[in-house]
């Protein structure tokens, strides 16, 4: 997983807003990683045949009891939940944790 968010910060997109942090992409990456809590991912069926990567997370998800999953991926998202897992837009995710 971190590995994926490795590559999904170095899209176009995140560049300027990675270029006027103070940490740098290794520097998130590595504050993220001391965050995070490893887990082992638990086998799940494959669930999101077009795009079979995305299994990854959810199986991730599984392992770590998760509440949900706060993603901008289309496969993801159209899924809206995975077990008791709800699968938002990272917005929405912010949204919560504001109120």
């Amino acid at each position: 997983m971190l590995a994926e968010l490795t590559r999904i910060l170095k899209r176009a997109k995140f560049a300027k807003a990675i270029a006027a942090s103070d940490v740098g992409l290794d520097g998130l990456v590595l504050g993220y990683a001391e965050l995070a809590t490893l887990v082992e991912p638990v086998p799940i069926p494959p669930t999101i045949l077009a795009d079979p990567d995305d299994d990854h997370v959810l199986a991730c998800a599984l392992a770590a009891d998760a509440e949900l999953i706060a993603s901008g991926d289309k496969h993801l998202l159209g899924l809206g939940a995975f077990k008791d897992i709800e699968i938002i837009t990272a917005a929405q995710a912010l949204e919560r944790i504001a109120k």
